[in-house]
């Protein structure tokens, strides 16, 4: 598959040589799959998902064996990754100072997060869905980061495309929570039915990033849900009846490597 039908966005405050959000556009993979899926845990046949993985590394000039992918699952938890694996580390958060390790955080919806301090040499990602997003993933990858060496005024933070607030409608359960942490975080939900309302992801890790201290960030403003034809979205897939069993769906990956 040529390399040149990948679709993929750059952050305007990362390297741009170094990351990238990758859309849907330009992989293997063929049916409600199509075409760049990193879902493991789908039905997609795993020589497509390898070959999509070798496409990946070879943006970065390298194999698809130095693509680091942990198991995912809406948690805080980041780690420290000096190798590349696949699958064998829990985190929804992952940070290295080694080069030729590709991280990469797999999202359909969810916001991913990537990070760097280019000057100390450190990077991470982070996969902020709205659950991973209020239980401080991003912030306890930050602090990982400065454990390794990063300081928090060098760390960049970019934020990929994501459902945005136009699209995200939530239900009190969610709003009670965001508000049980801090009342604050009303100013993130807009009422929009007698039981619902439209949540702002990227203005909450906004704020969430500020609280952190960090001051170089930026947010790609990308709908997932609108963008059909270059991004996956869980949310979409739902409606349109392609999620038949809660894994199989598919989804997209951002990466990011010194």
């Amino acid at each position: 598959m040529p390399l040149g039908t990948v679709n993929f966005y750059l952050a305007p405050n990362l390297p741009p040589a170094r990351h990238a959000f990758f859309g849907r556009c330009g992989g293997a993979s063929t049916d409600k799959y199509d075409s760049f899926n990193f879902n493991y845990r789908s039905k997609d046949k795993p020589e497509n998902i390898e070959r999509n993985l070798e496409l990946v590394g070879k943006f970065y000039g390298l194999t698809g064996a130095s693509v680091m992918r942990p198991r995912q699952a809406h948690t805080a938890t980041s780690v420290y990754v000096d190798r590349p694996s696949r699958y064998e580390i829990d985190a929804d958060g992952v940070v290295t100072d080694k080069p030729d390790i590709i991280l990469g955080i797999t999202t359909a919806d969810c916001m991913p997060v990537l990070l760097a301090d280019d000057r100390h040499g450190v990077v991470g990602a982070a996969h902020a869905g709205w659950r991973g997003a209020l239980a401080g993933v991003v912030e306890n990858t930050i602090a990982l980061m400065i454990k390794k060496g990063a300081r928090r005024e060098d760390i960049a933070a970019a934020a990929g495309p994501c459902l945005q607030k136009q699209s995200f409608e939530v239900r009190r359960d969610m709003l009670s929570l965001f508000l049980a942490q801090d009342e604050a975080n009303a100013e993130f939900f807009t009422p929009f039915a007698a039981d619902g309302w439209l949540f702002d992801l990227e203005g909450y890790m906004r704020r969430r990033l500020n609280l952190a201290g960090i001051e170089n960030v930026s947010f790609s403003g990308i709908n997932t849900f609108a963008e059909e034809e270059l991004y996956f979205s869980y949310r979409r897939a739902c409606r349109q009846g392609l999620v038949t069993e809660p894994a199989d769906f598919p989804v997209e990956l951002s990466t990011i490597k010194l």
